[in-house]
């Protein structure tokens, strides 16, 4: 529904060009009457017959070049539903140009007896005041009459959804202020002991399964999400069923987010992917992340990636007292750090490197001196590690070697390898490597002082280059939307959870652990790609999904570990543990350092073959050798020269 407040002052059923017309009609009548008035003030409303005459013929050119001017400057636009300080600021600039255009007029056309140029200042206060005037009351009118109709049940008639305090305190604030266009008509809430209740005047009428009921019933035209605590599954449910109707459907957020406990519009939020995937918030064990964290020096590598970025906003959250901040691109890891200077400049130590460096990272070992090492950096794209497998053995597998054999030199006191879904039954060359270097880190943990372990968990929402964005671009030009394959699914969780629960990984560690996140239940790709065109305010029809079949090295399904692993419980409900599943990695010594050699000498066909003997799951049609799997056995640090 139009606001009437807004309909009136837009004049309309008329053409803007036929709107803008009457504008400057309005403003030629105030020009002509400021110009005469000038000239009756001037003379003390008795005007002689020679200036008289000199008025009138002057008059239409007055009128002209403010015209002109007003026109070129675009002062007859949005003219009858706002005015601000800016607005009388660009007024006036408008009409001093006119002013002194006229003086120029007078002093090289006409002559200064003829016509008294004091004029002109009385011209431009009386056109100042009448065209202020006649826009300040027509705001003053707008909102008189957008207040009068949100007192009258004119306004936005809502539906609150949640019964709590975050909706007893919206339908407060918008009580308190009558300037906000709303009009709470209800609540419906699944608690069965508020159901007939009033709160402040608004009825509960029922539960969450009438939502379409009340909607058509009470012509409700906005559904507000006013359930902080609502978890994905029970969100999703309400997003359906308020979809269906035609009313807009917004979220709000925690009652303790909202500034000074008061209600805004732009708190007030279109419901985001992030809420349909989203889980409960991290129950953090702040107080071992603490003795973790607290005073000490941290390095973090891939730290201007989605992940590596996010560790450091987390590590700083629990006061280091130095953090290395370690990536080799140069622009992410610019922005990355000028954002958190802002509150943290003392703490910390962006540092450009490559991981594969060996001596450039021993150099940034050696002077800092990290207690305990986040190792984020890593290539992540399937089809291009696939592409490019011995690139992806330099940097994932001869990288990590590179940072684990230096951690383990200097004593660092933990190092937490990020690893990912994909090393599960690897069907991948990135999955493969990563792999690898969770078996390489396994085994020098029982061999070194510093505490080993690895974290393991599925995709992140929007991460750069992952599909969430991917999808909100195509989204974005119109289409299609492209998925590899109606079935596949994958793992989600958000940036931030992932971030939080690596530092609590971390914090749990005594040393060679696998740690495997709780990724919640797999969600199907289409069906993502079929929740983002919604929340677009798209249907189905509006736009194509494509079909494009699976890329090389993908699989239909990610697993969070493998059978013999038997994943156990940690002291946190979202961490498992797993053990490892045995392993001889020292009989596989000379196949791992023959990988890294191929992988110097870009041989990727033998680079394949060895990836698949040293983990036999990765398939590919150049890796079809007979392997033996690498399983257990004291290994030591192959890159630290003794």
């Amino acid at each position: 529904m139009r606001k009437t407040a807004d309909w009136f002052l837009e004049l309309p059923g008329l053409p803007r060009s036929i709107r803008v017309l009457l504008i400057a009609a309005f403003h030629l009548l105030v020009f002509a009457a400021a110009f005469v008035g000038a000239f009756a003030i001037r003379f003390d409303f008795d005007i002689p017959i020679k200036y008289q005459q000199s008025m009138w013929h002057l008059l239409p050119v007055v009128i002209g070049v403010k015209l002109t001017i007003f026109a070129v400057l675009k002062l007859f636009r949005g003219w009858w539903r706002y005015v601000s300080m800016h607005d009388v600021v660009a007024l006036a600039r408008a009409l001093a140009l006119a002013a002194g255009a006229l003086v120029l007029v007078n002093v090289f056309v006409m002559t200064p007896e003829v016509f008294p140029r004091s004029v002109y200042l009385i011209d431009f206060g009386l056109s100042f005041l009448g065209l202020g005037a006649a826009r300040g009351s027509l705001r003053l009118l707008r909102e008189a009459l957008r207040s009068n109709m949100a007192a009258n049940g004119d306004a936005k008639r809502l539906l609150i959804l949640g019964a709590g305090d975050t909706g007893e305190t919206l339908v407060r604030e918008i009580n308190k202020n009558k300037n906000l266009p709303f009009r709470p008509v209800a609540f419906l809430d699944d608690d069965p002991y508020k159901h007939k209740l009033r709160i402040h005047g608004v009825p509960v009428l029922g539960s969450m399964n009438l939502i379409e009921e009340i909607v058509n019933a009470h012509e409700i035209e906005q559904i507000i999400i006013a359930m902080p605590s609502a978890g994905r599954d029970e969100l999703r449910k309400i997003y359906e069923r308020s979809r269906n109707t035609d009313a807009e459907v917004k979220i709000l957020p925690a009652l303790e987010s909202m500034l000074s406990g008061e209600i805004s519009l732009t708190q007030l939020r279109e419901v985001s992917i992030s809420d349909l995937l989203g889980r409960d918030p991290v129950e953090l064990d702040t107080q071992s992340i603490g003795v973790f964290l607290q005073g000490r020096t941290v390095l973090v590598t891939g730290a201007a990636g989605s992940i590596g970025s996010e560790l450091c906003r987390q590590v700083l959250r629990f006061g280091p007292q130095k953090l290395v901040m370690v990536d080799q691109a140069e622009t992410p890891l610019f922005f990355t750090e000028r954002e958190l200077r802002e509150e943290h400049a003392d703490k910390l130590v962006p540092c450009m490197a490559d991981i594969r460096d060996q001596k450039r990272m021993q150099a940034i070992f050696s002077r800092h001196k990290p207690d305990v090492v986040f190792h984020a950096a890593a290539y992540k794209h399937v089809p291009l590690m696939e592409a490019n497998p011995s690139e992806a053995v330099r940097n994932n597998v001869l990288g990590t070697q590179n940072i684990a054999d230096l951690a383990a030199q200097a004593s660092t006191s933990a190092f937490v390898l990020v690893s990912t879904d994909k090393a599960v039954n690897p069907t991948s060359v990135m999955g493969t490597t990563k792999r690898i270097t969770e078996l390489y880190v396994h085994a020098l943990a029982s061999n070194c002082e510093t505490k080993f372990c690895a974290v393991r968990f599925g995709n992140v929402l929007g991460s750069n280059g992952s599909v969430v964005p991917i999808f909100r671009e195509q989204i974005r030009q119109g289409g299609p939307v492209t998925v590899t394959h109606p079935e596949m699914t994958r793992f989600f969780m958000t940036i931030p959870e992932a971030a939080q629960l690596v530092l609590q990984a971390g914090a749990i560690g005594k040393g060679g652990e696998l740690f495997v996140l709780d990724m919640g239940e797999p969600v199907r790709i289409l069906d993502l790609a079929r929740d983002m065109i919604r929340l677009s305010g798209l249907d189905f029809d509006d736009i194509d999904i494509v079909f494009t079949g699976k890329r090389p090295g993908e699989k239909l399904f990610e697993e969070l570990s493998f059978d013999a692993e038997k994943l156990g419980k940690t002291r946190h409900k979202k961490i498992f543990i797993g053990n490892h599943a045995g392993a001889r990695f020292e009989e596989q010594r000379p196949t791992y350092l023959a990988l890294l050699e191929a992988a110097e000498r870009d041989d990727d066909v033998e680079v394949r073959k060895l990836l698949k003997r040293l983990v036999p799951s990765y398939s590919h049609p150049q890796a079809d050798e007979k392997v033996v799997s690498i399983e257990s056995g004291k290994f030591k640090a192959v890159g630290v020269s003794k």
